[in-house]
Parts: structure tokens; C-alpha cells; sequence
């Protein structure tokens, strides 16, 4: 790894942790936080490969899970914010309904880990123990709307990067 592949690293990874820190200030952003900072470590993957990127999220989700004063929007990224190092393996599947497939699978169950965690070990959210299992079922189906679309946005930042920022950044 390049001196600058590393600095870019480095800084990417900051930018993620303040997008973070940033979303535990603002109450509304719990999923805003985690978003931008998946986004931010996209061309982390590009420029340095999966592995690099896998390091990146570790390295933010311990900063998270350290620093943050929501606890469930570092929770949220420590279980979501690795899609993205997962994501162009996903992409190589040939048929459009096994990726699909697979991508709402990888969503309901790191949401289903994700939330049984935070209501049976920290009770962070007694709002949902009283839900029925159609509210349940229906937040679960958002969530993995919300998953799709983020997969969408992650793809098109990737082409983005590819296409025009990298110029401009590694000249």
C-alpha cells in the first residue's frame, strides 16, 4: 500500500467517524450517521482493495462503538457498515433475482441480529417490544427497501469514483 493510498485511508476513515459522531448529536440521523459513513469508505475500496476497506470499517466501528453517544447508531453501522467490502462480490452473482435475493437476506439478518441484540441485551428500544408482529414485519420490509436503495447509491458512488472523482484526487 502506497503512501497515499494510505493517507487516503486515514482521512476517509475520520470523515466516517465524524459522520458518525455527527449523527448521534442530530436525534432524527440514527440511519443518516451510518449511511454517510458507508459512503465515505467506498473509495477506501476502490483505491486499496477489500481488505483495506474491512480494516477501515473495523477501525470505525470500534471508534463508533467508543465515541458516540447513540449507542444504536454505532450498533447500526458495526452490523450494516460492512456491505459495502461485501457488495462487488454480491454484484458478480449472474441472475438479477439471486442478487436480490441475497442482498434482502444479508439485510433481514443482520436487522434481525441487530435488533434482537439491542432489545434483549441493552433495551435500548421498549418502543418495538410492544409492536405486533405486523408493525414488525412491515419495519423489517422498510428496512430492506432502504437496504436496496443504499445499494443503489453505494454502486453509483463506486462509478462515480471510478469515473471522475479519482482523476481529480490522483493526478
Amino acid at each position: 500500500m502506497t503512501s497515499r493510498q494510505m493517507a487516503l485511508c486515514g482521512v476517509l476513515s475520520s470523515l466516517a467517524v465524524l459522520f458518525l459522531l455527527l449523527g448521534s448529536v442530530i436525534p432524527a440521523a440514527t440511519f443518516c450517521g451510518p449511511i454517510l459513513a458507508m459512503a465515505a469508505l467506498v473509495p477506501v475500496r476502490e483505491e486499496c482493495g477489500p481488505r483495506a476497506a474491512g480494516c477501515a470499517w473495523a477501525a470505525v466501528s470500534l471508534l463508533g462503538l467508543l465515541l458516540a453517544a447513540d449507542r444504536e447508531l454505532a450498533l447500526v453501522y458495526l452490523f450494516f457498515g460492512w456491505y459495502p467490502v461485501l457488495r462487488p462480490r454480491i454484484a458478480r452473482i449472474p441472475l438479477r433475482a439471486a442478487r436480490l435475493a441475497v442482498k434482502t437476506a444479508v439485510c433481514s439478518i443482520a436487522a434481525l441480529l441487530l435488533y434482537g441484540l439491542v432489545m434483549q441485551v441493552l433495551g435500548l428500544t421498549a418502543e418495538l417490544e410492544g409492536a405486533g408482529k405486523g408493525v414488525l414485519l412491515l419495519l423489517l420490509g422498510l428496512a430492506n427497501l432502504t437496504f436496496l436503495l443504499l445499494d443503489r447509491v453505494l454502486g453509483r458512488l463506486a462509478l462515480l469514483w471510478r469515473r471522475k472523482l479519482r482523476r481529480r484526487f490522483f493526478r
